[in-house]
Parts: C-alpha cells; sequence; structure tokens
C-alpha cells in the first residue's frame, strides 16, 4: 500500500511515538545495528567514548548476532564503547543459565573487543542491605559516563520497558523491583517451572532510561502487537509503561510487520487515509464492521458503513446488501466437512480440489502433539474419508518432559523386566543414574544424553500412540528429530542445511498432493517459526518438480493463536461428539497433561486452549450469520509456486 503526505498526516494522528516498520525481526535488527554502528565510527572518529544501554531476552538476539558480525567482518570496534545493562534477576548468580550476565557474554561481549571495565551489569548476588546504595551508584556511574547515547529497549506483554512494571513512577531510579505476575510468567519458559522464576529484579528506572538521548525500542511478532499498539496509540500513562515514551524527545519503535498489525494503519486503515481496496482488505473491513456491530453480515446496512469510514465500498458497490451478499457467499464457501476436497464434480469455490479423490496427505507437526492439538479433527476427517495420510513429527519434544515423569517410566521399565525375568541390571542402573542426577541438577541444567533420549522416546511412544487412535499405520508416521531442536536446552541452533536436507528428502519420499503445516509463530520457544522455515527451503527447492506443482499447502495455527476471521480460507467444521474424539486425542499425550515444562504465559492445559480457540472461531462464523457448530479448525493456504 502506497503511503501519501496526507495519510502520513492521519497515521501520525493516531501514532505518538515515530515507528519504523520491517519485514522481519532480522531486518529490523540490522536497521538497528547499522544505527549503533555509525554511531560508534563516530565517536571514535572525534575520540569520545560512545555509551549504550542494552537489553536482554529474545527480542535482541538478532541485534547482538549483526554487531558481532560487524565486528568480525567488518572490522568494526567496540574499544570505545561502554554498556549498562537496563536488568537482572535477583537474586542470581552471574554464571546461572538464566542470568542476564551470562546472557549478555554469550551473545554479545565474548565476541567483540570490549574492555571488560566498561562493561556494566547489574549484579544479583549484592547483599540485600546494599542493594540501594548500589543502584544509586549504578546511575552515578551512568552520569559519569557522559549519559546514554542510545537505549536499546524490548516490550512486556503488559507495556513494561526494563523491569518497569504497570504502575511504576516515571520520576524512578535504578532499584530492586517485584515482578508482576504476568512477567513471571512471559519468562517461564527459561526455567523449568514457575517456582524457579525469580520474583525481584533489579532494574534501571523510567527516570533512568529517560535521560537517554535516543531511545530504540524493539518488539517482533504477532503476540507483541496490541501492546505496541496500546503504547503508541493510546494514553500516556504508567498503568503502561512503554507509553510514557510518548514524552521522550527522541524515540522511535523498531517492529516488523506481524508486531504492526494492531496499529489503525494496518487494523483499519481505511481510518487513516485513501485504500486500496483489495479483496482481502474488502474480507477484513466487512468482518470487522459486523463484528465490531454485533450485527449479521446480511443485516449492515448503509448507514453502518458510512458512520464507520467505509463510504468509499458503499460507492463502489452501489449499496450495503450487494456488498453484503458478496462477502457472505464467500466466507459461506470457506465452510466444507472435506477438507481432502469433496469427491464428485468439480466445486469451484471449494476450498480444495476434487481430484485426485484420495489424496497423499502430510502433516508437518512441530512438536509430537501439534498435529492432534491443532488439527486433530481434520486429521481425523481426512483418514476416514479415505485419504493416505502421514504425519512428520520434525522434533523429538524432549525437553517438554518433566523429569518425574522419567523417572516413573524408567521405574515401569525395571519393574516390567522383573515381572518376566527379564535381566534388569541395565535398567536398574539407568534408573540409579537418573535418579542421582535429578536429585543434585541446577535449574535449566542440560539432561544427560540418556534422560534427553528416554524423554525422546516417551513422546515418541505417544506420537505413535495418537496414530493408531486415529487409524493410519504406524509406518505413515515420520520421526525427523531435526538436529536444530537438540541442544538440551531450551535455546535452539538455527535452521541448517541438515535440517533442510532431511525435509526435501521426505518430501520427495511422499510426494504428497496436501501438506499441512504450523503457520503460527506465537509459539514462545520459536520451534515453530524455525519448524515452518525449513519447510519452506525445502519447498522452494522442491517447487520446479512435477509433483510440487500440484501439491497445495496449507497452514495451521497451533495452541496459541487463530487465524483472524478474514485470512480463513478453509474452515473445518466439529460436532460435539467430534470435539470430544479430539479431546481424548490430545489426552493420550500424558506427558503434556497437567504439568507441562516451559508453555509459556497461558496456564491451560493443551486440550482446553484448542477447544476454546476452535469454539471461538466457530463462534465468530455464528456471529456473522453463517452455520452455528460447536467448533471449527481453520486454515489459510500458502502459495509457494
Amino acid at each position: 500500500m502506497t503511503i501519501n503526505h496526507q495519510e502520513i498526516e492521519l497515521i501520525d494522528s493516531f501514532e505518538q511515538i515515530a515507528v519504523e516498520i520491517h519485514p522481519s525481526a532480522k531486518e529490523g535488527s540490522k536497521a538497528v545495528a547499522k544505527e549503533i554502528a555509525a554511531l560508534i565510527r563516530e565517536k571514535q572518529a572525534a575520540n569520545q567514548k560512545c555509551v549504550l544501554g542494552m537489553a536482554t531476552g529474545s527480542t535482541p538476539k538478532y541485534l547482538y548476532a549483526e554487531l558481532v558480525r560487524l565486528h568480525k567482518e567488518e572490522g568494526l570496534s567496540f574499544k570505545n564503547v561502554i554498556t549498562f545493562n537496563l536488568d537482572e534477576y535477583y537474586p542470581i548468580e552471574p554464571d546461572a543459565l538464566q542470568s542476564y550476565n551470562r546472557f549478555m557474554k554469550e551473545h554479545l561481549f565474548n565476541h567483540i573487543d570490549i574492555p571488560e571495565a566498561q562493561v556494566h551489569i547489574p549484579d544479583g548476588t549484592i547483599p540485600k542491605d546494599k542493594i540501594k546504595q548500589y543502584c544509586a551508584d549504578y546511575d552515578k556511574r551512568i552520569d559519569e559516563a557522559g549519559g546514554i547515547d542510545i537505549q536499546i529497549l524490548g516490550i512486556g506483554n503488559n507495556g513494561h520497558i526494563g523491569f518497569n512494571e504497570p504502575g511504576a513512577n516515571i520520576n524512578s531510579h535504578t532499584r530492586l523491583v517485584t515482578l508482576d505476575n504476568s512477567t513471571r510468567l512471559a519468562n517461564a519458559y527459561e526455567f523449568p517451572n514457575m517456582s524457579q522464576v525469580p520474583r525481584l529484579a533489579i532494574t534501571m528506572g523510567l527516570s533512568t532510561i529517560f535521560k537517554a538521548k535516543r531511545v530504540l525500542l524493539m518488539a517482533w511478532g504477532s503476540h507483541k502487537a496490541k501492546i505496541v499498539c496500546r503504547s503508541v496509540e493510546g494514553h500516556s500513562t504508567e498503568q503502561v509503561p512503554a507509553s510514557l515514551l510518548q514524552q521522550h524527545p527522541n524515540c522511535q519503535f523498531i517492529i516488523d510487520e506481524q508486531a504492526s498489525a494492531e496499529l489503525t494503519r494496518f487494523k483499519e486503515p481505511w481510518l487513516t487515509g485513501d485504500c486500496e481496496w483489495t479483496p482481502g482488505l474488502i474480507r477484513k473491513a466487512v468482518t470487522s464492521l459486523a463484528l465490531k456491530l454485533k450485527k449479521p453480515i446480511l443485516m449492515l446496512t448503509d448507514k453502518d458503513y458510512n458512520e464507520n469510514g467505509l463510504n468509499d465500498l458503499i460507492v463502489q458497490y452501489g449499496s450495503a446488501y450487494e456488498l453484503n451478499i458478496k462477502e457472505f457467499n464467500a466466507i459461506r464457501d470457506t465452510i466444507t466437512g472435506w477438507p481432502g476436497g469433496k469427491p464428485g464434480p468439480q466445486l469451484p469455490k471449494h476450498p480444495e480440489r476434487s481430484e485426485p479423490a484420495k489424496k497423499r496427505a502430510l502433516i508437518f507437526s512441530p512438536h509430537p502433539d501439534d498435529d492432534i492439538i491443532s488439527m486433530g479433527g481434520t486429521f481425523i476427517r481426512l483418514h476416514e474419508q479415505g485419504h493416505d495420510v502421514h504425519v512428520a513429527y520434525q522434533t523429538s519434544g524432549n525437553i517438554a518432559v518433566t523429569d518425574e515423569f522419567v523417572l516413573r517410566f524408567i521405574d515401569f521399565a525395571v519393574g516390567f523386566e522383573g515381572m518376566f525375568d527379564i535381566d534388569k541390571s541395565k535398567s536398574s542402573q539407568i534408573l540409579d543414574e537418573a535418579k542421582a542426577f535429578i536429585r543434585t541438577k541446577k535449574p535449566s541444567q542440560k539432561d544427560t544424553p540418556e534422560i534427553r533420549a528416554i524423554k525422546g522416546l516417551i513422546r515418541r511412544c505417544e506420537a505413535k500412540a495418537t496414530c493408531r487412535y486415529v487409524g493410519i499405520p504406524e509406518e505413515n508416521a515420520h520421526f525427523m528429530n531435526l538436529p536444530f531442536y537438540e541442544t538440551g536446552l531450551v535455546e535452539k541452533k538455527p535452521m541448517g542445511e541438515e535440517d533442510v536436507q532431511l525435509t526435501v528428502d521426505l518430501l520427495r519420499k511422499l510426494k504428497p498432493q496436501q501438506i499441512y503445516c504450523a503457520g503460527d509463530l506465537a509459539d514462545p520457544h520459536g520451534t515453530h517459526k524455525v519448524c515452518l522455515d525449513i519447510i519452506f527451503a525445502a519447498l522452494d527447492r522442491l517447487k520446479h518438480e512435477d509433483w510440487a506443482k500440484d501439491c497445495w499447502v496449507w497452514l495451521y495455527k497451533g495452541a496459541w493463536q487463530e487465524w483472524d476471521i478474514h485470512e480463513i480460507e478453509m474452515a473445518v467444521p466439529m460436532s460435539p461428539d467430534q470435539v470430544l474424539q479430539k479431546r481424548l486425542g490430545i489426552f493420550i499425550h500424558q506427558s503434556q497433561k497437567d504439568v507441562v515444562p516451559f508453555q509459556g504465559t497461558d496456564l491451560r492445559e493443551f486440550w482446553q486452549r484448542a477447544e476454546d480457540r476452535n469454539a471461538n472461531t466457530a463462534g465468530l462464523y455464528d456471529q456473522l450469520g453463517l452455520q452455528q457448530y460447536a467448533a471449527m479448525e481453520a486454515f489459510v493456504r500458502y502459495h509457494f509456486i
């Protein structure tokens, strides 16, 4: 969409902070790194120190990787740089896996030439009775360095910056704070369970942050879209600390396209200027209006459109009646009980092709339970309708099994062997060694290879049991164990050539007519995103092969999100009995029930998330005036050719 000067003025009337949008987190991070590098070099030429305020967490990882690259490949020196980190958990040892001290060394400081004396990170081991003076000295050191030239920030889902939680005073300085429960939940992915997430942290205060000469706040991903919008377009309030940056004279938000989705210029672009009315944008406008006014589509009137900035559509279509009918029919045509295509005559408006009547469908499941959680109803229906269904389990999922569950299964193996007079010396030894390791295991310590293998086996057996439950043969379950995942830690390796080649080999072997893969990028561990990138990279290599030209790719979303109603291109309805059937399939994954390590901010079990999400999708169709169903699974087609 081309934006003219008048539209920029209208956008500015909504957005109270400058926003720069990039196609991806990597490209946004490169832009920030470029600005930092330019300032460092400018200061070097003037024989001055460059003072940077640093952030931690997943947001700045690409930024630090790019700064390391600039140092190693383009000779960027950090000898004139002084850094001050925003925050640190308290209490925490500097070499703990979750320590921000360790994070900064692993991602940046160990790979550049910055003098150690010029690095400042809050100390999580300071005795509590000395914290107040320590924090005052921290602020003093910043002032003595000449103040921060560029402050890097991320943003929490509740709007916190640093660890300044909602309600933090705008005049606050560096201090010890209590972490909001929502922040602890958001950071729980770094820890084995919530009880081990620290309740306290040392953080720069808002006043300290506001003294920075320039502030760059980075935000990536759809899960940050709502809080970015509240911070940029909402009232400046201490209840959303990031919104206070509206008062900073030189602040900019650097975000990716997904994080921009809730901004008015994208969510309701018709309010910010002339629109290029594409079919997708028209559907978005109509469905948004219907849901906003709580009216079925066919009940919308000319007045409704005119009073909500959509007069252009009435001019284009002549009347609300014509527009309503067109969009109602288009949304109705997304609903099908035949996800593999309805056999018989060609139906031009059906989401899938009728031919071939029996397709080979390949479901890519990032973790060993995403298939049944995200599209279990469709999975079952594809098999029942006679398609040749295969599942590719992309990762072992081994980090998501609790230690207690492992001991339970090893204990079972020992008992099983004893029951049938099988030599149990080896299994008993493994049990004793596992008990000894787990007894002294530190938070987030990497498991032994044996324990990781057993955890992977547990999840593999559950996945096989799910396939038996659905009815597909065991040879149709493919366990890929992609190497990028196998670190034994939450932190994964980037996608590699071996990951892509394994995927290419499987696709060539099966030559599917249908592929289903997870398009849910809100997965807090990032595994879904890497798995999707691997599939896309493989398809790009294969797109010229004959079988690939006749292959359709459908994206589902996982346990964290669903497609917006205007995006859905295929909606597979489920009856109450089918919802229960799916729930029982999810229950097969016993290691993921009740207590799930690293499950993110949503404390509901996966079956609860899935049912609520599917019921909500059906409810939206109902609100728009379509058929009423108990639940729906939604898909969007990806065109790779």
